[in-house]
């Protein structure tokens, strides 16, 4: 996966365009994630007919450090600036965790811009998070092992099954970890509220998809908090069965023909 790089205030941000020649649809990871964690829905959307492009946060993956702030409009921004960088107009958006708040921030701000939202494991709101996890959370976020730490803690996202080149990939999300300051950005995410997507999530017109794995342990009751969103955005709902934080790479053959369907009928 070729990476390329899209100037932009202060920074880069890193992304692999996996091709095609229709409707650009842009994937957005989670915090603390890399671009990659689409690597097998992206090959079977531009198979669909869609232009497939997979996006490191600011700060995160290849993407550069040293950006002013790390909250949702500015993430917000960076897919407006994305879209336009890929020829304007409207854009497919999906997005994992902590970047379907910024693209619901996106969708209210530029409704002209979205022409979908497709929002996985998504924290939209500020979380009401499993007591045990905001302690495991803190706790990884605030020690000099929090690499280790993360590392060790990743594979619980992924409750029933590992992809097969899941080490692949953690090796390479925990070595970019080490980079100094790179993990101060995972914090920094963590941390920034979501008032911005919460206050706008019944504004958005674009068609949405809330997309949950039913066994997700970030959320207390991930079952509920989807259908808060489905009832906010007036969406559909996927809940994807006995899968964790990310069901695209957990379970993606559950999960492809799902997202596909919906974008077919947009």
């Amino acid at each position: 996966m070729t990476t390329q790089h899209m100037k932009h205030e202060q920074g880069t941000l890193a992304y692999t365009d996996y091709g095609g020649t229709g409707d650009l649809v842009l994937m957005l990871p989670g915090m603390g994630a890399l671009r990659h964690e689409y690597r097998y829905l992206a090959p079977e959307l531009v198979k669909a007919g869609y232009h497939a492009v997979a996006v490191d946060l600011r700060g995160q993956g290849d993407s550069s450090l040293g950006w002013a702030s790390y909250d949702v409009p500015s993430v917000g921004n960076d897919i407006m600036a994305l879209i336009q960088h890929f020829g304007g107009g409207a854009a497919h958006v999906i997005g994992t965790s902590f970047s379907p708040a910024a693209m619901v921030w996106a969708a209210a701000e530029h409704p002209d811009s979205i022409k979908s939202l497709i929002l996985i494991g998504a924290f939209v709101r500020d979380p009401q998070v499993n007591p045990i996890m905001q302690a495991l959370m803190w706790v990884m976020m605030n020690n000099p092992w929090r690499v280790q730490a993360w590392k060790a803690f990743y594979p619980t996202m992924f409750p029933t099954q590992k992809p097969d080149d899941f080490d692949t990939y953690l090796k390479q999300l925990v070595d970019g970890l080490k980079e100094k300051g790179r993990f101060d950005v995972v914090k920094k995410y963590g941390s920034t509220s979501r008032k911005p997507s919460e206050t706008r999530l019944s504004k958005i017109q674009a068609p949405t998809l809330v997309v949950m794995g039913t066994a997700d342990p970030d959320f207390p009751d991930p079952i509920a908090e989807a259908n808060y969103m489905v009832e906010q955005t007036g969406g559909q709902l996927a809940l994807i069965d006995d899968a964790g934080h990310y069901p695209q790479s957990e379970m993606p053959e559950k999960t492809t023909p799902i997202i596909i369907e919906f974008l077919n009928n947009v």
